[in-house]
């Protein structure tokens, strides 16, 4: 009876999703330089600007942004091989390491000019350097952050996470980066796993593949990171305040990673027939109108004018230093 009432919640919501991924499905074939993801999103960004969008709706579509996302990279897993995603992802770590340190030093080089609260700082960081919204979640717990520091975080990167979504394609397109350029370029520089999707996919299918490996590869830094934290912190305390600080592991490990590296083993070893390929390419393209529309349905213009400027400096120096990083490395390693 419980689950029935819940995804009887769900309903509108992902019913709303299915029409409005179907039209991005359509426009992304007609005009293929903006592709359907981008098209997503920007319906998502409309419904909830419009404020047609019933209050019944809101759970299905926040169902949409935080797992059809990842329901759609794992059946991307099976389109690819195991070997082409081992090697993709651990050639990208020569570009994601040294950009993920540069964000982290230059928000914290912010947040001290701006006297900004330490924790603010290092969930902003924590967002640009991993993985968005995820690493900010992921963290949070390990930090004790409160939830206006969580709110404010995650506002700041999801409005550059917007922008990316607009802006990187266009700047790909007037430097002339192939697909391979473009995929680490957006894979290494753009804050969430979904913006990374729908700016990628935009540019070309290869490009947005390319780059959902190499930021699924930078996700798993959360691991390390979140636990080098944890361990910081509990250094300065006390065995009492030690033992009672507990932070469960499924809020710091992202499993649907793993899954997908399952996903693609399962293909490369033929388990999966060839035949059904084409047709989980398309519902996993799908699925992530569905997790974009759902994504941009949350985009709230009044709640970037409330956020103050400290966390909006800090997000920024951070994402130029990265994308800026990302490009030169990029074109000194010869990539």
């Amino acid at each position: 009876m419980n689950k029935k009432s819940n995804w009887s919640q769900y309903l509108p919501g992902l019913m709303i999703a299915v029409f409005a991924a179907g039209l991005s499905m359509v426009l992304g074939k007609a005009v293929p330089i903006l592709g359907s993801s981008l098209f997503a999103i920007l319906c998502g960004i409309l419904l909830n600007a419009s404020q047609v969008l019933p209050q019944t709706s809101r759970s299905g579509l926040s169902y949409s942004g935080k797992k059809l996302l990842q329901y759609s990279i794992i059946l991307m897993g099976l389109t690819l091989s195991f070997q082409k995603v081992t090697k993709l992802g651990l050639s990208s770590l020569i570009v994601s390491l040294p950009t993920i340190s540069i964000a982290f030093l230059s928000a914290f080089a912010v947040g001290y000019l701006l006297k900004a609260p330490k924790i603010l700082t290092a969930l902003v960081g924590m967002g640009t350097a991993i993985c968005g919204g995820s690493a900010i979640a992921a963290a949070s717990p390990v930090l004790e952050a409160d939830e206006n520091d969580i709110a404010l975080s995650m506002s700041t990167i999801f409005f550059f996470n917007i922008l990316a979504v607009f802006l990187f394609p266009f700047f790909g397109h007037l430097l002339a980066m192939t697909n391979q350029q473009f995929g680490f370029w957006a894979g290494t520089a753009i804050n969430d796993t979904s913006s990374v999707v729908a700016a990628a996919f935009s540019y070309s299918k290869e490009a947005g593949e390319i780059a959902t490996v190499v930021k699924l590869t930078r996700a798993l830094m959360i691991i390390p990171i979140c636990f080098g934290m944890l361990g910081l912190k509990l250094l300065g305390r006390s065995k009492q305040d030690r033992e009672g600080k507990q932070v469960k592991l499924s809020k710091i490990v992202p499993w649907f990673i793993f899954y997908f590296l399952l996903a693609s083993l399962v293909t490369s070893f033929g388990w999966f027939p060839s035949s059904w390929i084409p047709f989980c390419k398309w519902l996993s393209q799908y699925l992530m109108a569905m997790a974009l529309v759902g994504i941009g349905s949350q985009v709230s213009i009044q709640a970037f004018r409330k956020q103050g400027v400290a966390p909006l400096l800090i997000g920024l120096v951070a994402w130029v230093a990265v994308s800026i990083s990302s490009l030169l490395l990029q074109y000194f390693l010869g990539i």
